[in-house]
């Protein structure tokens, strides 16, 4: 999952009333599904790491330290933004959508087949947006959203419910921290739209935060260990979670929105569920149940409702 939200600030023909044309959707729709690969491959890439030759601090060190790098420019040019954000801010930032949020997710992701998480991770996160946003921020939500978020809990009720009494401990376990990590996202989500910082700004200070923090942690503790599994595979997972997932899907899903419009990248959010699941099959095996597809289905639309996508019009 990509550490990343929509760009407040992003003008669009959509939010000016001004028609598309044929051309710029199409653009714009292959820049939003393109993002969305990227997210929803998260999960079964992340899962192969965890479960084969890495293990989830190592991938969570490849990840920051190629993410730190490549952004450290986009830090050095817009500073920490403490002229902007306060510090408390930028730490609950860099906790909920980096190197801790990181190893949480990569846990859960263990014992959690890829499917599942994209409902759990993804899916629930605007479930935890709204209830803390409710609460601290005493937001309110139409009809439309409130019908999002029953959907939402009625996925994690089919999949961390009866998807766990039929998978056993193990499996509650990595459910738990699957949505520990959706409310670490849910609480950047909502400091970052406290913190008014651009979207490349925000991904640059969590990253190089993360990689500052946590790479000398894992040194001391793991030394040169990763070294120690096949090149390909510390390359690829470096390259994916460092570049693409981090970087690479945040300027697709900007330039989605640049040309479509906020609710159209709503729109394409709203996928991830689902292809986090089709994209498990031919990665890693994993066919998801009924129960399963029941509940990924629901958080797709449920997703869709709560972020504000558009409706048909009457009339």
């Amino acid at each position: 999952m990509s550490t990343h939200t929509a760009p407040s600030r992003a003008t669009s023909p959509q939010a000016a009333g001004a028609p598309i044309s044929t051309a710029r959707y199409v653009a714009g729709a292959l820049f939003g599904l393109a993002s969305v690969t990227i997210w929803a491959g998260w999960m079964s890439i992340t899962r192969l790491g965890v479960t084969s030759s890495l293990g989830v601090f190592d991938v969570t060190m490849l990840r920051y330290a190629t993410a730190g790098l490549v952004l450290l420019p986009v830090l050095l040019r817009h500073g920490l933004g403490l002229d902007r954000a306060k510090p408390w801010q930028l730490l609950v930032m860099i906790i909920g959508a980096g190197a801790p949020y990181a190893v949480v997710a990569g846990f859960g992701l263990r014992t959690t087949p890829a499917g599942q998480a994209g409902v759990l991770i993804p899916g629930v996160m605007p479930l935890f947006v709204a209830l803390i946003s409710a609460l601290a921020l005493r937001e309110r939500f139409s009809m439309q959203r409130r019908v999002g978020y029953a959907l939402i809990l009625a996925s994690v009720a089919l999949i961390a419910g009866v998807g766990a009494v039929a998978s056993g401990l193990g499996s509650g376990i990595g459910h738990l921290l699957c949505m520990a990590g959706a409310f670490m996202w849910a609480c950047y989500a909502v400091a970052l739209r406290k913190s008014g910082l651009g979207a490349l700004h925000a991904v640059a200070v969590v990253s190089v935060g993360s990689a500052v923090l946590y790479l000398p942690l894992y040194a001391m503790v793991h030394g040169f260990t990763v070294l120690d599994a096949p090149l390909r595979d510390v390359v690829f997972q470096a390259v994916y979670q460092g570049v693409f997932a981090t970087v690479i899907s945040l300027f697709l899903f900007a330039r989605s929105v640049a040309l479509l419009g906020a609710s159209a990248g709503a729109a394409f959010g709203a996928c991830v569920p689902v292809m986090a699941a089709l994209m498990a099959i031919p990665i890693l095996g994993e066919v998801p149940s009924g129960t399963d597809w029941l509940g990924i289905f629901a958080a797709t639309i449920g997703v869709y409702l709560a972020s504000g996508g558009p409706l048909p019009r009457r009339g």
